[in-house]
């Protein structure tokens, strides 16, 4: 993706003459570059529909982490967690490096920080009964 695409299209600047992507709005239609946009995006919200996964990314968006630190912060067994940060790590979700023995992960981008921190705070109004708000 362009950068003029991302900073257009993922934090809401529109170009000039441009009108929003709404899914219902009359006469818009799935491009094949917005296609490919939406299977993306469904391929991450995909990933992070697990339990065990959507914990190691909150954890994630705190700071890097070992497997050590995530598997106490999820609650699943070191094996489980071990697959799940492969399949986030293979997506390009997560990064690694390694510090003397050890693999330390982070997330990827500050978005996905955001788009967990979102998905929790649906759940808490949810859970609260909260009214929505922007």
């Amino acid at each position: 993706m362009s950068a003029g695409r991302h900073l257009a299209g993922a934090h809401g600047a529109q170009p000039a003459g441009a009108t929003p992507d709404a899914p219902d709005a009359p006469g818009t239609q799935v491009t094949p570059e917005r296609g490919d946009r939406l299977e993306a995006a469904a391929s991450v919200l995909a990933l992070l529909a697990d339990r065990t996964r959507l914990a190691l990314m909150e954890r994630l968006g705190r700071g890097e982490a070992d497997v050590t630190t995530l598997t106490e912060a999820c609650g699943a067994a070191r094996p489980s967690v071990s697959q799940h940060l492969a399949k986030l790590r293979l997506a390009g979700l997560v990064t690694t490096r390694k510090d003397g023995r050890r693999v330390v992960y982070a997330l990827g981008h500050g978005h996905l920080r955001r788009l967990v921190d979102e998905a929790l705070n649906v759940a808490d109004h949810q859970l609260g009964s909260l009214p929505p708000h922007d």
